[in-house]
């Protein structure tokens, strides 16, 4: 193994991690409430007073 190989593994690695932490910060229990809040609000406003 070269040492472009291993540089390239290593910024998939990298970039595996940081995808895997996006997802699990957007799907936590805490974070998803104050994610979904917009598109609940957006619905409010469609309905008529």
């Amino acid at each position: 193994m070269d040492g472009a190989s291993i540089y390239y593994l290593g910024v998939t690695l990298i970039l595996f991690l940081v995808f895997a932490a996006i997802v699990v910060r957007t799907y936590s229990r805490k974070h998803r409430e104050k994610g979904e809040e917009p598109k609940f609000r957006m619905m409010n406003d469609d309905k008529p007073k």
